[in-house]
C-alpha cells in the first residue's frame, strides 16, 4: 500500500490497521461483515515535537487509530470511498495541526476470479482545499 508522498514533508504513519466492518453494497457484506485493511498518513510539522519531546506538541497515533476504528466498525457505508472520506474528514476536523491526510481502505476478501492481496481505494484530502472554512 505504499506510494511516494515524501515530497509533502513530515507525517504520522499508521499501517496495516485491521478491523471487522459491515460496508459494501451486497446484502451479505452488510449482514456478515468482513475484514478491512487501513493505512493512514497524516501530514503535519513534526519539528516542534521532535525538539521538545512533548506529547502536547503532536497528535497521538491512538487518536487517529480510534477515528479509524470507530468509522470502520461503525455504521455501514455502501462504498469504500465513503469510508475513506469519513476517516479523512474526521481526522482533519479533529486535529487542526494536520494539513493533509491520505487514507487507503482495502478489502482483502472479494469475489474476483484470481489471487490478490486486496482491492480498495486511496484518497488524499487537504485542509486548505477540501475542508469548509
Amino acid at each position: 500500500m505504499a506510494s511516494d508522498w515524501s515530497k509533502f514533508g513530515d507525517k504520522l504513519v499508521l499501517r496495516g490497521l485491521m478491523f471487522h466492518g459491515y460496508h459494501g453494497v451486497k446484502q451479505e457484506e452488510k449482514k456478515l461483515g468482513q475484514k478491512f485493511l487501513i493505512d493512514v498518513d497524516a501530514w503535519m510539522d513534526l519539528r516542534t515535537p521532535g525538539q521538545s519531546d512533548n506529547m502536547a506538541d503532536t497528535v497521538s497515533y491512538t487518536d487517529i487509530y480510534r477515528i479509524v476504528k470507530n468509522i470502520v466498525e461503525g455504521p455501514s457505508q455502501n462504498l469504500l470511498e465513503s469510508v475513506a472520506q469519513l476517516i479523512a474528514t474526521t481526522t482533519l476536523n479533529n486535529h487542526s495541526q494536520i494539513s493533509a491526510v491520505r487514507v487507503v481502505v482495502g478489502k482483502p476478501h472479494v469475489a474476483v476470479p484470481g489471487p490478490l492481496d486486496y482491492l480498495g481505494v486511496e484518497i488524499i484530502r487537504y485542509r486548505n482545499t477540501d475542508m469548509p472554512v
